[in-house]
């Protein structure tokens, strides 16, 4: 049996010799392979990190010390050593393990947690909590160097070097691979620079040496300048924090003994691991995007001399796919277009126009406030900006996309990726509210493709508009659709019917349109493909209510302050009465599972859409005048 089945808790992790503890991270990652590779999920993250977690857990006395880990890609091991190994098969699908770690899913998950760059503030937090209210527990902020790129990770540490708040922050450095200046030289100095002899021998003669000015700012000068050859720590140390390191992050003798000395200090404190992510499997540390995240089957895969492989079905390229198609062909026409990303440019389909474009390609890092106003900078100098940006991370730009871009009134195209539910990364990355946040703002075009090939039309709308624009479009791929040559501009606000019907009308926003084509078959109703959720085109709408008394409205966007309540809004205006019937994503966060078993949760697809138009026009109060709907007796059979 595997040295890692004998491990339900860190408390059995504590009772073992160090010596056995590369006998654990070497089982953790058998372990993770082995399961991942029948369940897919996050992989190189997690192998990067795995002594960190074996360190941390074996030191610390979680969970009453409070260990905290930014994103949380790497939190797979934190996973199997508190209690959640024999459910690790089970991530990131419906009623399974969080992607994340999470505050419900168990108490060793301090903080929950899937944007980046949130650990060390809510640690600084709970360390205040801790001074405030007596509490001796400890706290640690686990945080990547691709996080430390966010200006709030820089606020957070800021704050807490001003406070000198008894805070650990343990920066998990992956973008370097180990080399000769993290070696043995290196690991002495960060068990030096965390000994409490060096500690106490270091203030002591500060003290002493302050009632000498002269003297003092000579020591003081100088204990920087070395400390600047030996470890890359002045910056951290100038925002009030003893850096320690760097350390090899998997070398566990060395990083726990630099813990328990660290363990003993007061004060703000940095250590700095390096680590390699997809440390131990080979083709993930030679391509560490590649193995980011897997999907079933990706280890020990050899295909059988004997088998013919099937040909792959075919299906559309992914809307990431189709908008990075499409920047390239528009910016070899437009010199002025630029494209912008928050770091993201392999999931928003930019690596092929940053290689073709180098100079017009920015990503800014983990920094989507200020990839929102350099847009809007590229924008006053005649440019034509495109920030390429997922919806749920364009929630932490909200204040630029107002104050910087809209109030004035600038042409940039954001192109919103992942709007609507995601999957398995679940209620931190679902795009859930992009149109309920977009639309009370002023200026702004927004718009909703139903396929990929009107995607193209409407990213082309919005980069030759003169305001804001956005398109939203969902992960994955569309219904398969002939995509045309060129591109043209769509009249701004306006509608298109797909079908007429009678006395029901499906008004249908963006990825809907689909199950709403199946919908509108079965009640003979007229489907709208409505395209734009602002500018409505209300002169469409006022028409068809007059010959439909129901108008049911439906979207992947959550109901309150959605395109639906837009609909209502322009219908009480103009005084229509019809029964008016509201479909999207209901007022609760929804859990990671396959994306069509979430559009079942809330109720999307196209059984309970159907279901829930013949409820609601049953029980309403001139249902008589739809008994056509009551004959309708193949519908659950859709």
């Amino acid at each position: 049996m595997s040295i890692i089945h004998t491990i339900h808790s860190p408390h059995d992790l504590r009772q073992l010799p160090t010596t056995k503890l590369p006998e654990v991270a070497a089982s953790i990652r058998q372990f993770m392979l082995e399961t991942l590779n029948l369940a897919g999920g996050h992989l190189g993250a997690g192998l990067g990190a795995v002594e960190l977690a074996i360190a941390l857990h074996y030191v610390f006395n979680t969970p009453d010390d409070h260990l905290i880990w930014d994103v949380g890609h790497q939190a797979y091991p934190h996973k199997i050593l508190t209690g959640r190994r024999d459910k690790l098969h089970t991530i990131r699908q419906k009623d399974g393990l969080a992607p994340f770690p999470r505050r419900e899913e168990s108490p060793y998950d301090a903080f929950g947690v899937g944007h980046s760059s949130t650990s060390i503030s809510a640690g600084l937090g709970m360390s205040l909590a801790n001074k405030l209210t007596g509490n001796k527990n400890q706290v640690i902020s686990v945080i990547g160097d691709g996080a430390m790129s966010a200006g709030m990770a820089f606020e957070a540490l800021n704050h807490a070097g001003d406070l000198k708040a008894d805070l650990l922050v343990i920066l998990n450095d992956n973008d370097m691979s180990i080399s000769g200046n993290v070696g043995a030289l290196s690991n002495y100095f960060a068990r030096i620079l965390s000994s409490k002899v060096y500690t106490s021998v270091r203030k002591s003669g500060k003290e002493v040496l302050k009632r000498i000015p002269p003297v003092w700012e000579f020591a003081r000068k100088t204990e920087e300048h070395l400390k600047g050859m030996i470890v890359p720590g002045t910056l951290f140390e100038e925002m009030g924090f003893n850096y320690i390191g760097p350390v090899d992050g998997h070398d566990l003798h060395t990083l726990v003994k630099t813990l328990q000395n660290v363990k003993e200090l007061k004060g703000p404190q940095l250590v700095h691991a390096i680590t390699r992510k997809g440390k131990g499997y080979p083709p993930a540390e030679a391509d560490p995007i590649k193995y980011h995240g897997v999907t079933k089957g990706f280890y020990h895969t050899v295909a059988s001399e004997n088998v013919i492989p099937l040909a792959p079905k075919p299906k559309m390229p992914t809307y990431s796919e189709i908008f990075g198609d499409w920047l390239c062909e528009m910016a070899k026409v437009e010199p002025r277009l630029v494209a912008i990303t928050p770091a993201m440019c392999e999931g928003s389909g930019l690596t092929r126009f940053a290689k073709e474009f180098p100079q017009r390609y920015f990503d800014v890092a983990i920094a989507e406030q200020h990839s929102v106003t350099l847009a809007a900078g590229l924008a006053c100098e005649k440019m034509k900006p495109v920030v390429a940006i997922y919806s749920t991370f364009l929630q932490r730009a909200y204040d630029q996309l107002i104050h910087d871009v809209a109030l004035q009134n600038l042409p940039v195209l954001f192109a919103i990726d992942r709007a609507g539910l995601v999957g398995g990364d679940g209620p931190t990355h679902n795009g859930s509210f992009d149109l309920s946040y977009l639309r009370p703002i002023p200026n702004m075009i927004i718009m909703a493709p139903s396929d990929a090939n009107e995607c193209r039309h409407m990213l082309y709308t919005g980069l030759m508009a003169c305001s804001p624009a956005a398109v939203r479009y969902p992960r994955g791929s569309g219904p398969m659709v002939t995509l045309d040559e060129t591109c043209h501009v769509l009249p701004i606000g306006k509608a298109q019917i797909i079908r007429q019907g009678e006395h029901i009308v499906l008004l249908s926003f963006g990825s809907m349109l689909a199950s709403a084509t199946i919908v509108a078959e079965k009640l003979n109703a007229t489907l709208v493909n409505m395209r734009f959720v602002k500018p409505l085109d209300e002169a469409l709408i006022v028409a068809l209510a007059k010959d439909h008394p129901v108008i049911v409205t439906i979207e992947e966007n959550v109901i309150i302050g959605g395109a639906g309540e837009g609909v209502n809004a322009c219908l009480l205006a103009h005084g229509c009465q019809n029964q008016v019937i509201n479909l999207g994503i209901p007022d609760h966060f929804v859990e990671h599972a396959l994306p069509e078993e979430m559009l079942i949760s809330c109720k999307l697809d196209p059984v309970s859409i159907l279901a829930s138009i013949q409820e609601k026009v049953r029980n309403h109060s001139c249902h008589s005048r739809f008994s056509a709907l009551e004959s309708q007796s193949a519908i659950e059979n859709t």
